[in-house]
C-alpha cells in the first residue's frame, strides 16, 4: 500500500478508538432513526470512557418539554436541532464536574431524522449536528448539515444514519479542517445512500472559515447535486426555499452578470407571474450556475465563484449551484420540491443546444427520454432572442433552425404554448458576458460600466473581482 493511499476504518473501529483514548466525553441524542450512532459506540466496548448520556425523545409531548416548540410546528428542521445541541451541551457543562474531567473535550451530538415510511409515500430526510470542542478549554464549535437518503428501506437508512453520526464525531476528535472534515463523512457509504445539500461551520476556530466554499465543495465533490444560497449569502436546505413554490429559473455564467441578464430576468418574470396558474406572492427567482460554467482552465476557481455570487446576492437575488449539466436535469431536480408551475428563461443558443441529439448521449433513451421528463413536467420555457452579429437578424421561436429530425419535439412544445417569446429591449442584445470580461481584464475603463446593472461596476472596482486588478478612476 502506498503512503498516499487512504486508510479507511469501519465504523465500529474509530469508535472504539474514540471509546479507548478516552479524549473526549459527551452526549448523543437520537430522534426518528433510531439510536443509531449511539449503538455503535456502545457495540465496540468501552462507551463509558465517552457517552455520559443516550437519549431518544420520540413521543412529540416529550420532545417539546425538552426542547421546546418550535414556530414552524416541524420536528425534522434547523431550529429544531440548534435547540438540541443548545440544551445537550448546557446540561453537560452544568451537570458534569470539570474537576473530574480536566483533559476531556466535551461534546454534544444530535439528529433529527424522518426515514422513508412503510408505503413508501415520503423521502427520507434530516439534520445532523455536533457541538464540540478542540481543547478542554475552549469555547465550542458547531458543525450542522442537512442530509437525503436514498435507500428504499427504513432500517438501512437507519444504518446509513449510524454510519455518517460516527464518521462526523470522529472527523471532529482528529481534525479541525473543514475540507478533511468533509472527506470523511462520507466513509462506508455512498451517493446511492445519501447526500449532503447544507452544511454550516460555525464557532471560535471557524470564524474565518467562508461556509459558501464548503458548499461549493460539496458539489465539486459530487457530495450533493445542489446547493442554494440567498440575498444574505447564507446556505440553505434547497426543500426550505423552494418547497411548494412556483419557481422561475434563469441560468447562466453571470461572469458578470449584465443587463442581458436583467432583461431577460425582468420580462420572464413578468410572463410568469401573468400566468393564472402561478401565483406571484408564492414565486421564487432562481439564478443558477451551473459547476461546468464555474470551471476556468478545467479547474473550479474558487475566488470567481465568491465574486459572482457576491455579486447576484447583492442584487438580492437566489443563487444554486449545481451539477446539471443538462436543463431536463434541473427541472427534473426541481420538481421534486414542487409540483406547481415552474418556469426555464433561456436565450436561443442555449435553446438550440437543448435539441441537438448529441447532447444526451449519455441516455440510454436519446433525447427521448431527456424530454420525457419536460413533456410530464407543469413548465414553460420563456425564450429570449438572439441578434445576429452578421446582419442583426434577430431570432426567436418562429425561426429558430431546429434540425428536421427532432423537429417534431419542438413543434409539440410550441404548438402547446410551453414555448413563449419574451419581449426584450433591443439596445442590450449587443451586450455579452465574455466581451465585458475581457474589458474589465484589459483596464478598459469607460467601455463596459454600462453594461452591467446599477452599482455592480464599483462592486468589481472596489472588490477588485473577476481578476480587476487595474486602478481605475474615482
Amino acid at each position: 500500500m502506498s503512503k498516499e493511499e487512504k486508510v479507511i476504518l469501519s465504523s465500529k473501529q474509530k469508535a472504539l478508538k474514540i471509546n479507548l483514548e478516552k479524549k473526549v466525553y459527551g452526549s448523543i441524542v437520537e430522534t426518528g432513526a433510531g439510536q443509531e450512532v449511539a449503538r455503535q459506540f456502545f457495540r465496540a466496548g468501552s462507551a463509558s470512557g465517552t457517552i455520559a448520556k443516550t437519549m431518544s425523545a420520540y413521543d412529540k409531548d416529550f420532545s417539546d418539554a425538552i426542547y421546546g416548540k418550535e414556530k414552524n410546528g416541524r420536528y425534522v428542521c434547523k431550529s429544531r436541532i440548534q435547540n438540541m445541541l443548545n440544551h445537550e451541551y448546557e446540561l453537560l457543562e452544568t451537570r458534569l464536574n470539570r474537576k473530574h474531567f480536566p483533559n476531556r473535550r466535551f461534546f454534544a451530538f444530535a439528529n433529527t431524522i424522518s426515514t422513508i415510511n412503510y408505503e413508501g409515500t415520503n423521502k427520507g430526510h434530516g439534520w445532523i449536528g455536533v457541538r464540540f470542542q478542540t481543547n478542554s478549554n475552549s469555547k465550542p464549535n458547531d458543525i450542522i448539515l442537512h442530509v437525503n437518503l436514498h435507500d428504499r428501506e427504513s432500517t438501512v437508512q437507519q444504518e446509513t444514519i449510524g454510519i455518517l453520526g460516527t464518521n462526523l464525531i470522529y472527523a471532529c476528535c482528529y481534525s479541525i479542517n473543514p475540507q478533511e472534515i468533509l472527506s470523511q463523512l462520507f466513509d462506508n457509504l455512498s451517493r446511492k445512500k445519501i447526500d449532503i445539500d447544507m452544511i454550516k461551520f460555525t464557532g471560535p476556530d471557524y470564524s474565518k472559515v467562508d461556509n459558501r466554499l464548503l458548499s461549493l465543495l460539496l458539489v465539486k465533490e459530487g457530495m450533493t447535486d445542489s446547493v442554494i444560497f440567498t440575498p444574505d449569502g447564507t446556505t440553505h436546505q434547497p426543500s426550505d426555499i423552494v418547497h411548494k413554490k412556483n419557481i422561475l429559473t434563469l441560468r447562466g455564467s453571470f461572469r458578470p452578470v449584465t443587463k442581458v441578464n436583467i432583461d431577460m430576468l425582468n420580462n420572464g418574470l413578468n410572463q410568469f407571474t401573468s400566468d393564472p396558474k402561478v401565483d406571484p406572492s408564492n414565486t421564487q427567482v432562481i439564478f443558477e450556475i451551473t459547476l461546468t460554467n464555474l470551471k476556468s482552465d478545467g479547474k473550479v476557481d474558487e475566488q470567481d465563484f465568491l465574486d459572482r455570487v457576491d455579486i447576484l446576492c447583492s442584487l438580492g437575488h437566489t443563487v444554486m449551484i449545481s451539477n446539471f449539466k443538462k436543463y431536463y436535469k434541473v427541472i427534473e431536480y426541481l420538481s421534486q420540491f414542487s409540483s406547481s408551475r415552474m418556469g426555464l428563461i433561456i436565450g436561443v443558443d442555449n435553446l438550440l443546444e437543448m435539441f441537438e441529439e448529441k447532447y444526451y448521449r449519455n441516455l440510454n433513451g436519446g433525447i427521448m427520454e431527456a424530454f420525457g421528463i419536460i413533456f410530464t413536467r407543469d413548465i414553460k420555457i420563456y425564450l429570449y432572442p438572439f441578434k445576429s452579429k452578421e446582419n442583426d437578424e434577430i431570432l426567436n421561436s418562429k425561426n429558430i433552425p431546429i434540425h428536421p429530425r427532432i423537429k417534431a419535439l419542438y413543434n409539440y412544445l410550441y404548438t402547446n404554448k410551453r414555448i413563449i417569446d419574451l419581449e426584450y429591449n433591443y439596445d442590450v442584445l449587443n451586450i455579452f458576458s465574455r466581451d465585458v470580461l475581457d474589458k474589465i481584464k484589459n483596464c478598459e475603463e469607460g467601455t463596459w460600466e454600462d453594461k452591467v446593472p446599477k452599482g455592480v461596476d464599483k462592486l468589481i472596482k472596489q472588490g477588485s473581482l473577476f481578476g480587476c486588478s487595474c486602478k481605475f478612476k474615482k
